[in-house]
């Protein structure tokens, strides 16, 4: 029996391509114990604070985002791929590793005030995280708080939010890309 969400997190090496150690929570969600754990235990920190609502960022956020509104009783939000939401939209461009990509957010999905918490699966450079943030924020919302199931503290991502003033959290860590 697993003790721990980490222990729930499977190691697939080289993918997507070699030298890569993808750490895959599909498995986390697939397992009712560790699933329920890791929302718990995302939910843990923020007992008692208003949120207004959660905002999921694409794709596996989507998944402990809505999870994690249902439980606060609060309104859940995509922050998605450019093209990806029908309506009036913003974007934030962001960098990749090789090139360049694009969130968008509705523009009538945050209303100025909100305080919002900001959820992915995996906090690893900080790119899509920071895109997001920016989206929330040029609609007025203000950031609670990110929250993370897997941390790769090597590529900098968590060191990046801190610096701009945000509160990260993240339920285990992995050393390695």
């Amino acid at each position: 029996m697993s003790s721990s969400v980490k222990d729930y997190i499977r190691t697939i090496v080289d993918f997507p391509h070699e030298g890569i150690l993808f750490r895959d929570v599909t498995t986390l969600f697939s397992d009712a114990r560790g699933f329920r754990m890791a929302i718990d235990q995302m939910l843990l920190p923020y007992a008692g604070q208003r949120i207004d609502k959660v905002v999921g960022l694409e794709a596996r956020g989507f998944i402990m985002g809505g999870a994690i509104a249902h439980q606060l009783s609060v309104g859940f939000v995509p922050v998605r791929k450019k093209g990806k939401l029908p309506g009036a939209v913003i974007s934030e461009e962001y960098q990749l590793e090789y090139g360049a990509a694009v969130m968008e957010l509705h523009d009538d999905a945050i209303t100025p005030g909100e305080k919002i918490l900001v959820v992915d699966d995996l906090l690893a450079t900080g790119g899509t995280a920071e895109a997001g943030i920016k989206l929330i924020e040029r609609l007025g919302g203000e950031i609670v708080a990110c929250s993370f199931i897997v941390d790769l503290p090597e590529l900098g991502g968590r060191a990046r939010l801190e610096k701009l003033g945000y509160n990260v959290d993240a339920l285990c860590d992995f050393e390695g890309k």
